[in-house]
């Protein structure tokens, strides 16, 4: 019956899925954005990415209050940035457990002189904002939160802490390595992969509205049995983008 039901809820996402295949192109904000001569550095990851794909089905806009969530060398950070401009906020946030993932990031990211930045590492491992936000956007760390026994009361308490810090009508953005359908949460250490179908149940939970869903980033092509990390995959993997808002 439980794999009955993960089919069924897989099968839906899928149709999410195709419903949002039609997302309207980016706008001139985001255009701006990824063209400043500023990232060139980090251009060439652009079309990998998806950036202008996955950014425009986020709708991102200026002025809006954003949060980009462990944000590794601040790619997001970079770009978001640009697009909500000088009337609106980035949060670039690292957990206290994720400390040592901001040793070098942080501090080269804050050298930037980004005036709409604020790049930290926080004193908790749930994320807060001293300023209710637009858009909250985690990429490939949602399967880590369950991981070294936390279990799904991890998960819960990370979602309710997203939905206090959103606005009403705020949305909440998730991308990550997708899993089998049918195998849950059972590849977030092994593999650090998960089950698309599994984010949206537990998501939905917390008491976020499902706003679609994104496969830009996916791969059919991808072995879901094999770890993210292996050759035969890295770089290459099957990624969902999904949507929430809070009503």
């Amino acid at each position: 019956m439980r794999l009955a039901l993960s089919m069924f809820a897989a099968a839906a996402l899928t149709t999410a899925v195709v419903a949002q295949d039609k997302a309207a192109p980016a706008g001139p904000a985001i255009t701006r954005a990824l063209a400043d001569p500023a990232r060139a550095d980090q251009a060439g990851d652009d079309a990998r990415r998806q950036a202008a794909a996955v950014l425009a089905f986020a709708g991102v806009k200026p002025g809006d209050t954003v949060v980009d969530y462990l944000p590794g060398a601040g790619y997001w950070t970079r770009i978001f940035t640009g697009v909500v401009g000088p009337k609106g906020k980035v949060y670039a946030l690292w957990p206290a457990a994720g400390a040592k993932y901001a040793e070098k990031s942080l501090p080269a990211l804050q050298a930037r002189g980004l005036a709409n930045v604020v790049a930290q590492v926080q004193p908790t491992n749930l994320p807060t904002t001293p300023q209710p936000v637009d858009l909250f956007w985690t990429v490939q760390n949602y399967h880590d939160i369950p991981n070294k026994s936390a279990g799904e009361p991890a998960l819960r308490a990370f979602d309710a802490a997203v939905f206090k810090l959103l606005k009403t009508g705020g949305t909440y953005v998730v991308i990550d390595h997708a899993d089998a359908p049918g195998t849950a949460m059972s590849g977030t250490e092994t593999k650090h992969r998960i089950d698309p179908a599994a984010v949206r149940r537990q998501v939905e939970a917390a008491g976020f509205r499902f706003a679609g869903a994104s496969k830009v980033l996916a791969n059919p092509a991808d072995d879901h049995s094999k770890n993210v990390f292996d050759p035969a995959v890295r770089g290459k993997t099957d990624q969902f983008v999904l949507k929430f808002r809070k009503p």
